[in-house]
């Protein structure tokens, strides 16, 4: 079982990597587990054709302790199990306690032992790793980190932030970084930029992702550009990655 936790600068584009892959992934006939750790809760959503699952911590905060996973999870795109963490009402409590408290949740309902996946993408919150959100690599959860960076100086900032910290768990057998991908926004020397960190970190840049319209227009509809069309330049890219994710089990 392949488990991936994606972090990255907030608004990097972490949804659009994470839900791309898992379409990727479920493209190629694989089951996959998509949990989205931010209180926004909206990992999932171009997987759902833009209707929600409800996230575990309202069904929590309601009072609905869900009994099966059906109680918290929706199936999407190419079968992708999605389930959403949420958070706390804005303002009040920790959205790291609600990654926590989801994580052992599903541990008690046997999310892995029924689903049976081949893969799990955890799409997390943080430009830096601490808390509750460090839990998907520090609670052994995840096995490879991707970090999702730009050229841009508060992207890359945060990405070393994140491998950083990860590296910090390394000694305990916890999750490693696994490369970084590149989401170019258009910056001048944009790939020179990131090659240079890369090479400084010792870390492989594992996608080039250029901007792409494509991604807008499908999202849009609710929907990946995996799902969209995949005969395109961008919808390879993901499923190339998939593929290279895999073969380096």
């Amino acid at each position: 079982m392949l488990k991936i936790a994606v972090y990255g600068k907030g608004g990097i584009g972490k949804s659009t990597v994470t839900s791309n892959l898992a379409a990727a992934f479920a493209s190629r006939g694989k089951k996959v587990i998509q949990i989205g750790c931010d209180p926004k809760a909206d990992s999932t959503i171009n997987l759902l054709h833009n209707q929600p699952v409800t996230p575990v911590m309202t069904l929590l905060r309601e009072g609905k302790e869900p009994e099966h996973l059906e109680d918290l999870s929706a199936v999407g795109y190419g079968g992708v199990v999605c389930i959403e963490t949420g958070g706390p009402t804005p303002g009040l409590g920790c959205a790291g306690r609600g990654i926590i408290a989801t994580f052992q949740l599903l541990e008690e309902l046997e999310l892995i032992e029924t689903v049976k996946p081949d893969v799990i993408l955890y799409d997390v919150l943080g430009d830096v790793v601490c808390g509750g959100f460090a839990a998907p690599i520090r609670e052994g959860y995840a096995e490879k980190v991707l970090i999702v960076t730009s050229g841009e100086k508060m992207a890359l900032y945060a990405a070393n932030n994140i491998n950083t910290a990860v590296k910090n768990f390394e000694d305990r057998g916890y999750a490693s970084v696994e490369g970084l991908i590149l989401n170019r926004r258009n910056v001048p020397d944009e790939r020179s930029k990131v090659e240079a960190f890369a090479a400084r970190c010792g870390l492989p840049i594992v996608a080039d992702l250029p901007r792409s319209d494509a991604i807008n227009r499908f999202e849009d509809c609710g929907m990946t550009v995996v799902e969209g069309d995949q005969t395109l330049d961008i919808a390879q890219k993901f499923i190339a990655l998939s593929e290279r994710l895999e073969g380096e089990r």
